[in-house]
């Protein structure tokens, strides 16, 4: 077995055994499954589409690929506008699950919500979004683009 099939192996293991790490006496055991609930769902889909999609879960790398793959997109000035808008819209997403698990959970999601004082929390998490999506982007693009020739 070569380095390179070596490596999704050995990610998967150090995600298990910090999941299981974590997961020993949390502080909040209900917090705790909110915050792995993403590596839960995600992890399983990347296993599942490993042998069509080779992907690290970078949100803009991974909409990158699918849209290049299997969209008219490929060398589209649309691209990279599109990738952005798909990041967003992830994150406007997640960020209003984590509200619609606020109002389910009652007072004991502000431990979720780890806005932590912070009332522009949401609108950080999204600008950050934003800034991943616009960097992997600008400096990952180039090298994405090689990888999927050698396909």
């Amino acid at each position: 077995m070569q380095a390179q099939d070596r490596e999704p192996l050995v990610l998967l293991a150090v995600a298990a055994a910090a999941l299981i790490v974590s997961g020993v006496a949390p502080h909040d055991r209900v917090t705790w499954w909110l915050e792995v609930l993403p590596v839960l769902v995600g992890a399983p889909i990347l296993i599942a589409t490993y042998r069509r999609f080779r992907l690290g879960f970078v949100p803009a790398i991974l909409a990158r690929e699918i849209l290049i793959r299997r969209s008219p997109l490929a060398g589209s000035r649309w691209l990279f506008f599109l990738v952005v808008c798909v990041c967003l819209a992830f994150s406007a997403f997640y960020e209003l699950t984590e509200w619609w698990t606020a109002l389910a959970g009652g007072s004991a999601a502000g431990a979720f919500l780890g806005t932590q004082g912070d009332v522009w929390d949401t609108q950080w998490d999204m600008f950050l979004a934003l800034t991943g999506a616009l960097s992997a982007q600008l400096l990952l693009g180039r090298w994405h683009d090689r990888q999927i020739a050698e396909l």
